[in-house]
């Protein structure tokens, strides 16, 4: 029998075990729910508490499914890590892979129901694709902005009315989430050998875009008119369909969203003068700690300053913690 080239070791600590799952990076995963949630005019409780669970486990799954199918050419790049150093065997990284996923659908199921496992399973279909056969392939950063849209989406199936009109409701914000997270993905690709100035200079033209869109007010909905009332006209008075601008919800979404813009683009700009591998690892790390403002920034948008508070406060925690355990 082949001797396996990955040394083997007794119990995991638990040190090899927040290594192998990215433990911060998840810190960057509830404001994803939180969000769509929000978008969709659903109320914030233990059901969105349950998909954001959900969610994490999904998450952290796909971490440990990475470095899995990741275990060879991590023992030649990246030796560190967990698999190729001996502190987690293979076969066990698999297994928590297929665990993190079958309790992630299963919280789905009792928070959302239905419609939420039918957008979990898709979701987590996209993970274990991206993972096993579509990361090296070009089809690779167009897999996790999809996995990040339904993650987005995953949120507004939360139990409530108007289903459909909840989900359209949630698109925007999946559509923004999904732009940064292509790009963060696309950037990741040269973490090693680095990259070209265009490309981190690419990344940064959608930091932009997306800073812009997010910070973009909300337009004011028609008045309710009267069951008795005339039918109103096509086109609303210009009174009625004039940008939210100066309310605090605004406010907030645009210094959430301004926030954003420098963590993300700060470390991609650095990247553009500079594109070595160091630089291009910290401007992927910088995407991915960007989401957490992105996130609140699209929550206040929406009108929950409070909850967009929260999501925000995440931040300063992730950056803590991802000094002391990577999270790329």
């Amino acid at each position: 029998m082949p001797r396996s080239p990955f040394p083997q070791t007794g119990s995991v600590g638990p040190a090899a075990w927040a290594e192998l799952v990215r433990a911060p990076a998840a810190l960057t995963v509830p404001g994803d729910v939180i969000a769509g949630a929000v978008s969709a005019r659903r109320p914030l409780g233990r059901r969105v508490v349950g998909l954001a669970a959900a969610s994490t486990c999904l998450y952290w799954a796909g971490m440990a499914l990475n470095d899995y199918a990741d275990r060879e050419i991590d023992a030649r790049e990246r030796s560190h890590r967990p698999v190729p150093s001996g502190r987690v065997r293979p076969g066990t990284a698999l297994a928590l892979a297929a665990a993190g996923t079958a309790g992630g659908l299963g919280l789905a199921a009792l928070s959302g129901g239905r419609r939420s496992l039918c957008t979990a399973v898709p979701l987590a279909a996209l993970v274990w694709a991206y993972d096993l056969s579509l990361k090296s392939t070009p089809l690779g950063p167009a897999a996790m902005a999809g996995a990040r849209a339904l993650d987005v989406l995953l949120g507004a199936t939360a139990p409530g009315p108007g289903t459909e009109a909840a989900l359209r409701r949630a698109l925007r914000p999946a559509a923004l989430m999904a732009a940064h997270t292509g790009a963060v993905t696309v950037l990741s690709r040269h973490e090693v050998e680095g990259a070209h100035p265009a490309l981190p200079a690419a990344a940064l033209a959608v930091t932009a875009a997306i800073t812009a869109a997010a910070a973009a007010p909300r337009v004011a909905p028609p008045h309710a008119t009267p069951h008795n009332a005339p039918a109103p006209s096509s086109h609303p008075p210009r009174a009625a369909r004039r940008p939210l601008f100066g309310t605090p919800a605004h406010g907030a979404s645009a210094v959430l969203a301004g926030l954003y813009g420098v963590v993300a683009g700060a470390a991609q700009y650095a990247a553009v003068r500079d594109p070595r591998p160091d630089r291009v690892q910290l401007a992927v790390r910088g995407g991915i700690h960007a989401m957490v403002p992105l996130q609140a920034s699209l929550t206040a948008r929406a009108g929950a300053v409070a909850a967009a508070a929260s999501v925000s406060a995440l931040l300063p925690l992730a950056r803590r913690l991802g000094r002391r355990v990577a999270v790329t």
